[in-house]
């Protein structure tokens, strides 16, 4: 909406160069590890961190200043502290005047949006807002970067939108050690969206409506392609319950367990009059299936490619052989498709890629005697003797200007949608931690001493009000569902706020206490902002 493709801006180094990091909803330390390794350097070269996030995390404990906001004040906060940049003088006229449109109406957007009123509808403390502000936007190089602590609420889109103003503002974007990173949550979830794994996208982010796109894929693929867009996933659970999806093909997901309202998703699902599941394991989803394909793991045991949080495509090869029935997943789908009449030859990951390269401009350049030459290149890439970019919208700087101006998105609060209440007074916020993914399936099979399982975490005060003790077993009761599970007391958590993750569901199934309402653009659900009550469970209930 703003830069015409989505990836991180920044690479690694840059994080290890910059001056001001504004880590925004994410506690990069346990789900972004190897992120958080460049980010230490940068640390320890004297750069300055905010971590923004309701929890005190690990990550926070290394920031210079915490600012501990209320879940879902995302959008306040970033007013606010635009509205301080504008009002303090702070903001660089030069490139808002040069390369972007619309700050008028963003300036009368943020007007009301004070220090004082910030403050009281986010908790963070206005002269902290005030400090944020003015060492972001005098710092020569200043990094944004979030996490599904942005993402995973019903007004995603305008959150990320509210945070990109700000680096328009102060033109922390374009250049070397400033910029804007959604760090990806798993490995090559980048690339999975490079590859067209989006509604309106086909690969290298070309717009499936723009008709010569479109042609361009037809010709070579020899197939009409729909010129409009398609669903995203909760789009797709939606039209399960209108009864316009009735057969789904699943590769590498277990929406049963980590879809929002898991007892909605296991019913539309447990509906449909055909399910195909392509996975590792047998999933909760894939118990649900007409047709199971074993797969085999995407590292070592495939061929192909995978993109990190900062553009680089890397090789990957297989080294074992895949265990019992388990194939590669190309191998699965080239002998679907001749199934159904269309003989595509042999699978060869190289001849995919390079099909890919001939389509995607920003590929171009990526051929897999380069990748190996470089260890990897970052697009866009144009040719074969692109170095790759390092950094991105650099033209944004350029004068005259190449390409269209970065619009201001004005955005505006709304409240979490699953309101609290006398009956539902904690916010409960999900997430990951440290060598867990999502619902356990490439996880939960592994010993780990750091491992105890599935708790919900409290604070101090909150345990103490509830007569709660460690390990006491709580009933977690929300307006889809109810729990049990251990509590864990958390001195991170402030009173009000409790934690959970959902990569146990052999033991808990946290999904059952989260909404569905969904962001109507980016088809995200709002994980992070539950509402719910606690009940210390009886002992009886305990010794069972």
């Amino acid at each position: 909406m703003v830069f015409g493709m989505g990836g991180g801006t920044s690479s690694y180094q840059e994080i290890e160069e910059t001056d001001c990091i504004l880590l925004w909803g994410s506690n990069a330390r346990e789900t972004h590890p190897i992120f958080f390794h460049h980010l230490l350097k940068g640390l320890k070269r004297g750069a300055r961190m905010f971590a923004i996030d309701p929890r005190r995390t690990s990550s926070a404990e290394w920031a210079d200043v915490w600012a501990g906001l209320d879940v879902g004040t995302d959008i306040p906060l970033a007013n606010a502290v635009g509205r301080e940049i504008i009002a303090a003088g702070l903001v660089n006229h030069d490139f808002v005047t040069h390369a972007t449109e619309g700050f008028d109406a963003y300036r009368a957007s943020v007007e009301p949006w004070t220090l004082e009123r910030a403050a009281s509808v986010t908790g963070v403390p206005a002269a902290v807002i005030r400090q944020m502000a003015h060492e972001y936007a005098t710092a020569k190089r200043a990094m944004l970067c979030w996490t599904l602590g942005i993402t995973e609420h019903h007004h995603a889109v305008d959150n990320v939108l509210a945070l990109i103003n700000l680096a328009l503002l102060t033109g922390h974007v374009g250049r070397w050690g400033s910029g804007i990173n959604p760090l990806r949550g798993q490995n090559n979830v980048q690339g999975g969206g490079d590859m067209g794994a989006l509604p309106d996208r086909l690969p290298g982010f070309q717009h499936v409506e723009n008709d010569e796109v479109r042609q361009k894929f037809e010709r070579v693929w020899g197939a009409t392609i729909p010129p409009k867009r398609g669903w995203h996933l909760s789009g797709m659970f939606d039209a399960m319950e209108r009864g316009e999806l009735r057969a789904v093909y699943v590769i590498g997901e277990n929406p049963i367990q980590s879809e929002a309202d898991q007892h909605r998703a296991a019913r539309l699902m447990g509906g449909l009059d055909f399910l195909i599941v392509q996975d590792l394991f047998i999933t909760d989803t894939a118990e649900l299936a007409d047709v199971v394909f074993p797969a085999a793991a995407g590292a070592f045991e495939s061929d192909g490619t995978v993109t990190s949080s900062e553009r680089r495509v890397q090789r990957c090869r297989r080294t074992i052989d895949p265990p019992g029935e388990a194939r590669e997943d190309l191998a699965i789908i080239f002998d679907l498709a001749r199934a159904l009449g269309h003989d595509w030859g042999q699978p060869d990951a190289e001849a995919v890629w390079n099909e890919l390269r001939s389509l995607s401009p920003v590929h171009a350049g990526m051929s897999y005697a380069r990748l190996d030459e470089h260890r990897g290149l970052r697009w866009p890439c144009y040719d074969e003797s692109h170095p790759g970019e390092a950094f991105l919208h650099a033209r944004l700087w350029e004068r005259p200007i190449k390409g269209p101006r970065a619009p201001f998105h004005p955005v505006d609060h709304t409240e979490p949608a699953d309101a609290l209440s006398d009956e539902y007074p904690i916010r409960l916020t999900t997430g990951r931690r440290l060598a867990e993914y999502n619902t356990g399936v490439q996880t939960g099979a592994y010993a780990s001493p750091t491992r105890r399982g599935e708790t919900l975490d409290l604070s101090p005060e909150d345990a103490k009000h509830y007569g709660i003790d460690a390990g006491d077993l709580v009933r977690v009761v929300s307006r889809r569902g109810e729990v049990m599970a251990p509590a864990f007391i958390d001195p991170a958590l402030r009173p009000g706020l409790a934690f959970m993750t959902f990569h146990f569901p052999e033991q808990v199934q946290t999904n059952q206490l989260t909404i569905d309402a969904t962001d109507p653009r980016s088809g995200t659900a709002e994980f992070k902002a539950t509402a719910i009550r606690i009940e210390k469970a009886p002992a009886a209930a305990a010794t069972t």
